[in-house]
């Protein structure tokens, strides 16, 4: 354990020299301090900084990764920390230190300690990096804690972080939570699916699938395409879970992935080609994330082949930076510097937007994802809510599914959406003056159930109005919103006129 784990090469030698002083100067204040398991606290924040370090995260991320537990634990003030280390990283700690006192008790103070949380996420998005290593690191000692403890902090870990996690696109902290909280939160199922993976995966599949493997790689040399990292993995066993409890006891085949990075977008196109030369697609299993990626700024090519050995495997094929990206997602962006024209890629423009600048912190913009925003903003706008939790976790963190419009644009909704979720989600004008719906380029009506990769056309009529009736099959609590106020002032003028 030593700040030479935390320093990136790409670092400047200034940024090099302000985590040392920040890892000397964390060392320092927490020295006395022990956690539950007997161990120096320090330990902890260093295990948040190597998580941050990890994700490629900014030399101010890493530095407040390691001082997020100053102000709250040892009696560094906020003045303290600017003067030792600058406005921008006491913002960030001052933000980790004012959620992690909040405590999770009772669903009032549960339900205001995240619209706290989604607050600060939004006005700067280093808060929530620091939060997700803190939780991360948390959830990898969680078995020093007690029993009860456990399961409140894993529970909240897989409704809330993991999703967060996955919505950010950050799939390598995302994919941890969710395997690191599945045994507390869930025992009994966590043992089946263990005994399903080992039923199903022997050693001779291991064996199979490094065969196959080689055959890949061979393929590809065959017909000149350059690879720079081939790999195979285990899907996790959370995701395994779900995926189980979804085909309702059915048999879930392609419990192993391969990935293959190669260098151009061409080399891509052009290694699926090769691939399903040899081997045969499972039917309806290709997706092209590269042409449509998902919210999440997403890339891949994902297929899924029969090896002809008995068992199915999921491939996908991307670039380097696609990898980068589908690994640690956002966090990849801020480690560019905020005047680098690298970080602000198409997707990811609104970050510059949840940075603060010149000591003033960010204020909403166009740019912020909807979701950010109606995070942000969304108990205020439910205060009647009874369990603002069970809303988000329906909304926004349930499994969601990718649209498209006829312009080919991306919109993401929770399963079991319908056009008028679909309209609503667009503009809230949309959403009030839609009369009819296409999918697919069929007419359709308004109550259906929208799947993945629909192309969902709204038709609108000016003087159109929403329609109670809607109530009782939308599926997002924006458009539940919107037709209860615009119906609420359509009864009042009736009855005013």
């Amino acid at each position: 354990m030593s700040y030479e784990d935390l320093l990136n090469s790409a670092f400047s030698v200034s940024e090099k020299e302000l985590i040392i002083r920040a890892y000397k100067f964390a060392e320092e204040k927490h020295k006395d301090q022990k956690r539950f398991s007997g161990e120096p606290y320090f330990n902890h924040l260093f295990g948040t900084a190597k998580i941050l370090s990890e994700i490629n995260s900014s030399a101010e991320t890493i530095v407040a990764g390691l001082l997020h537990d100053t102000i709250e634990d040892v009696g560094v003030t906020k003045e303290d920390l600017e003067k030792e280390f600058g406005k921008d990283i006491a913002f960030i700690v001052e933000g980790v230190t004012k959620l992690g006192k909040l405590r999770y008790r009772g669903a009032d103070r549960h339900n205001e300690s995240l619209r706290k949380f989604f607050v600060a996420m939004s006005q700067d998005i280093r808060v929530l990096m620091v939060k997700l290593a803190d939780r991360l690191h948390n959830m990898r000692t969680l078995f020093h804690v007690s029993k009860e403890k456990q399961l409140r902090i894993a529970r909240e870990t897989l409704e809330i972080y993991a999703p967060i996690a996955y919505r950010l696109g950050i799939r390598k902290i995302n994919r941890e939570l969710e395997d690191l909280a599945f045994p507390y939160v869930y025992p009994e199922e966590y043992k089946k699916t263990i005994e399903y993976v080992k039923e199903k995966l022997g050693k001779s599949e291991h064996d199979d699938l490094e065969d196959f493997l080689n055959s890949i790689k061979k393929a590809l040399a065959k017909n000149d395409i350059k690879f720079e990292k081939t790999e195979y993995r285990i899907k996790g066993l959370y995701s395994l879970y779900k995926k189980l409890a979804k085909k309702s006891g059915g048999e879930v085949y392609d419990l192993a992935a391969i990935r293959i990075i190669v260098g151009t977008v061409e080399d891509c196109y052009r290694t699926l080609g090769v691939v399903h030369s040899l081997w045969k697609p499972l039917p309806g299993s290709i997706d092209d994330y590269i042409s449509h990626p998902k919210p999440n700024g997403y890339q891949s090519l994902q297929t899924t082949v029969f090896t002809g050995s008995g068992f199915l495997v999921e491939i996908q094929i991307r670039t380097n930076d696609m990898h980068k990206e589908a690994e640690f997602g956002i966090a990849s962006h801020l480690s560019y510097k905020e005047t680098g024209g690298k970080g602000k890629t198409k997707g990811f423009l609104w970050l510059s937007s949840l940075l603060p600048k010149d000591g003033t912190h960010a204020s909403f913009s166009n740019d912020i994802p909807n979701w950010i925003k109606e995070l942000a903003t969304y108990h205020d706008n439910h205060a009647g809510s009874t369990d603002v939790t069970e809303d988000i976790k329906g909304d926004f963190f349930s499994h969601r599914i990718f649209l498209f419009t006829p312009k080919g644009d991306v919109v993401d909704l929770p399963s079991n959406s319908t056009p008028i979720d679909f309209a609503y989600s667009i503009h809230s004008d949309v959403g009030n003056s839609c009369v009819g719906a296409k999918i697919n380029g069929k007419m359709a009506s308004l109550d259906s159930i929208l799947l993945n990769g629909d192309i969902v056309d709204i038709l609108t009529k000016k003087k159109s109005g929403p329609n109670t009736k809607w109530l009782e099959f939308v599926k997002t609590t924006a458009a539940k919103k919107h037709i209860r106020v615009k119906t609420k002032s359509k009864r009042v003028k009736q009855q005013n006129s």
